[in-house]
């Protein structure tokens, strides 16, 4: 059988984490049987669907590195083609296809029409629960006469379509995650696969495209599960085969509930906007149900391709964990080499106006030796502005606990290390790392201090703050008349 899986978002906003992580699956599954992933956009909720959460989901699954080898693609002029032999890839699209399927069904008395208003069909539950029988709807259509149904019509009665279901055996499936799920028919009613407006439901329309287009692996959140005995009995019904069907775990939040916006971004593009790395996101996601025997945590892309199997997901809830998710981010920003490094950092310096936009070669250089001090402690790329903005800035802010506790403690004494410190800085020949250091701790011994009396009072002077890079090296980036400067300032300033 070829390997044909397909991810099936409605674009009824944007790419959220749950499915970002089911593209993922799918995606990994796809390459590593090289077969073939198709992206399609659900958009038949005639409401709800717009063309900004088109753009919004295939934004997120090329920041994601998720390459689809069918279905909508954004061209240069920022609109939507459709790639494949399979389409239309948008539902909205297909609905056409659907009619000769509705009508086969209708025809041989699998399916019928209808006629119950929205009012009658809540009467209807209304009793059921009164009476505590299950809310299913009550087959009054079911058995309507060509007379009736022509009455009806001439009424200008709308009407639905429904499935009839015989309510009697078992709808069984091997699922691939899940193991062996049985569902009892008669608990299912006769329900609907077209709306008044012609429009095929979600589980009608699905089997059909999953059909037409040979998906042969239906891999999706294990939310689905309760849909899976209606589509199977209209694979039956109209004579389809079935496709593998794996359903993966719900993504919980800490406090146990399913993800939602009260647990942080559920947004990919999101996260982006919050310094994380596509790659960190993507190994993250993999891991939230599935494993591999040795419990591995960081993976090339490549590395995910080749050990990923459906056989490894867990059956049970995922649970998101923001802690872990920085720590891998963090993990792969020491990863990059120092010109990947930059390239990223770049941007999002630029954005904070601290690195002008036409940067030249020597300017270029001199950021990489300021990214170098601390790209170990990176964590997040959005902590780019705060650990490098002091070195990049003419002007910088003053921590005003830091300078009470480290100006104003003992500031004639301060004042005068200070002083003393600047005047040794401005005879220094070669304003180095090392020879700043030497400079520093030859003062400390000389003069009887602490090293730590020196250390502190010269940092907060030139850099605002006390948490930083090694004050040597970035002094030197810094230069003698920026941190000489500084110095003047913290003297003029927080001394009187």
């Amino acid at each position: 059988m070829a390997i044909r899986v397909r991810f099936a978002p409605s674009p009824t906003g944007f790419l959220h984490i749950g499915g970002a992580r089911t593209a993922l699956y799918n995606y990994l599954f796809a390459r590593h049987n090289n077969g073939k992933f198709i992206l399609r956009i659900e958009d038949t909720d005639e409401v709800r669907s717009t063309e900004e959460s088109v753009l919004a989901i295939l934004q997120g699954m090329k920041w994601l590195g998720l390459d689809w080898d069918e279905g909508p693609v954004l061209n240069k002029d920022g609109r939507i083609d459709l790639i494949g032999d399979y389409g239309p890839y948008l539902q909205s699209k297909r609905i056409g296809m659907y009619q000769k399927y509705i009508d086969k069904l209708v025809t041989e008395g699998k399916a019928y029409k209808c006629f119950c208003t929205t009012d009658e069909l809540v009467k209807k539950r209304e009793l059921a629960n009164k009476e505590k029988r299950p809310p299913k709807y009550d087959n009054t259509c079911r058995n309507l006469t060509e007379e009736q149904i022509k009455n009806f019509e001439k009424q200008g009665k709308k009407s639905v379509i429904r499935f009839k279901n015989s309510g009697e055996g078992q709808t069984v499936f091997d699922d691939v995650i899940k193991g062996r799920i049985v569902f009892e028919n008669n608990l299912l009613d006769d329900f609907v696969i077209v709306k008044s407006s012609g429009v095929p439901i979600y589980n009608f329309a699905v089997v059909l495209d999953d059909y037409l287009m040979k998906i042969s692996h239906v891999i999706r959140g294990d939310d689905h599960i309760s849909n899976t005995p209606r589509q199977i009995m209209l694979y039956k019904a109209l004579g389809f085969e079935l496709p593998q069907f794996a359903h993966i775990p719900m993504i919980l939040g800490s406090d146990g509930a399913r993800l939602s916006k009260r647990h942080g971004a559920t947004s990919v593009l999101a996260y982006k906007d919050m310094g994380y790395l596509p790659e960190a996101l993507v190994n993250y996601l993999a891991l939230l149900g599935w494993a591999t025997s040795d419990s591995q945590q960081l993976f090339k892309f490549d590395e995910l391709i080749k050990k990923f199997d459906l056989k490894d997901c867990n059956s049970s809830a995922a649970i998101f964990d923001d802690k872990k998710l920085i720590w891998m981010n963090g993990e792969y920003i020491r990863e990059k080499s120092l010109d990947e490094f930059t390239k990223i950092a770049l941007p999002i310096l630029q954005n904070a106006n601290l690195v002008k936009n036409d940067i030249n070669k020597e300017e270029l250089e001199n950021l990489k030796k300021i990214l170098i001090l601390e790209q170990e402690k990176v964590k997040l790329l959005t902590d780019l502005p705060e650990l490098f903005g002091f070195i990049l800035k003419d002007k910088i802010e003053y921590n005003e606990i830091d300078i009470e506790k480290f100006f104003k403690k003992d500031p004639e004494k301060t004042k005068n290390i200070l002083e003393n410190i600047k005047v040794e800085m401005a005879k220094l020949n070669d304003f180095t790392t090392e020879n700043l250091e030497s400079l520093f701790r030859e003062y400390a011994e000389k003069n009887n201090l602490k090293t730590g009396q020196v250390f502190h009072p010269v940092r907060l002077a030139t850099s605002g703050k006390m948490k930083g890079p090694s004050l040597f090296h970035y002094l030197e980036i810094l230069g003698r008349k920026k941190a000489i400067e500084r110095i003047d300032y913290s003297l003029t300033n927080f001394f009187k």
